[in-house]
């Protein structure tokens, strides 16, 4: 683990629905594996709703605890880290940037009641020294949001807000669930833009979470597939994209509408809702149901992960000899 900074190992998170003696359970994320070396970069996560990408997020955010498995960082399990060094590592951002601030309250209180509470800076000019390094990371001054309320900001400058917040503390990951699915789309581009720059200039990771391809081509160096909880597929980002390997990559990039070709037909994406139960199933491939490329061997057990050109997929086509 020299150079890896961050490891899901063999994660799992299961859910009881009902009571608490209930056998109806959800498995929303089943024997994760991928891992973040230390070069700073822009993981992203990709799936559709209901895939288990936010469960994801509360894992490494510590929020909730895996059922099995082993989240590690900087080689050591993430569980063991005490609270308080804990949040300066690893900070969110995330999806509404108007529900992320009190509208009762200044937006400088947020600031204040961090540099107390976590950086414990009883210097007032070294913490306002800090406050304005953070805004000005993010394209905002003091000026900018001294004496106003957030309904007197823009949803752009709240989120940029809201990322200057977390970078109070330095922290190593930023986990950005969703961060700009309820921004214009004129406004999209900045954040994104934004969240390079923090990995170029501040050496910062970034674990964007999203079900939108386009922003992942965009943003993305490196990008992993999740489907019912399985990390599907993971590598490269151009590499992913523009020549994938799981059926389910392909079809995800199928169902992406071609403005400019109004022949194209898109795959339509089923909702898992409406799906079998036996697609849970931890003995089959989450994907069976619905893939056109299935073998008699994915109705037997499912498949494990295997690396195709440094691209690992979980995929029975990729068996020695099977492709």
């Amino acid at each position: 683990m020299d150079n890896v900074l961050l490891r899901f190992e063999g994660v799992h998170k299961t859910f009881r629905l009902g009571h608490f003696f209930s056998r109806n359970k959800i498995h929303a994320v089943w024997d994760a594996n991928f891992k973040i070396e230390n070069d700073p970069i822009v993981f992203t996560l990709v799936g559709e709703s209901g895939s288990g990408k936010t469960t994801i997020a509360n894992l490494l955010l510590r929020t909730i605890k895996p059922t099995k498995g082993t989240i590690w960082f900087m080689g050591k399990n993430i569980e063991n880290y005490p609270k308080s060094e804990f949040i300066k590592q690893i900070q969110p951002v995330f999806q509404d940037p108007f529900e992320t601030f009190n509208p009762l309250k200044k937006l400088e209180t947020y600031f204040q009641i961090m540099l107390k509470k976590m950086i414990n800076s009883k210097n007032k000019v070294k913490g306002l020294s800090l406050f304005e390094k953070s805004l000005n990371a993010v394209g905002l001054t003091i000026e900018d949001i001294k004496g106003r309320y957030p309904h007197e900001l823009s949803g752009g400058q709240l989120q940029r807000l809201s990322i200057a917040r977390s970078l109070l503390v330095n922290p190593k990951i930023l986990v950005a669930d969703e961060p700009v699915s309820m921004l214009d789309v004129s406004l999209r581009i900045s954040i994104l833009n934004l969240f390079r720059k923090l990995r170029d200039e501040k050496l910062l990771h970034v674990f964007y979470i999203t079900h939108d391809l386009a922003t992942a081509y965009y943003i993305s160096d490196y990008i992993a597939v999740i489907l019912k909880g399985n990390i599907v597929e993971a590598g490269p980002a151009e590499k992913l994209l523009m020549t994938p390997l799981h059926p389910y990559t392909q079809l995800l990039k199928e169902s992406v509408p071609d403005l400019l070709d109004k022949e194209k037909k898109t795959y339509k994406l089923v909702n898992r809702s409406v799906e079998s139960p036996r697609e849970y199933s931890e003995q089959l491939c989450k994907f069976i149901l619905r893939c056109p490329q299935k073998k008699d061997i994915c109705d037997k057990k499912a498949p494990p992960n295997f690396t195709v050109d440094n691209t690992v997929v979980r995929c029975w086509l990729y068996q020695k000899g099977g492709v």
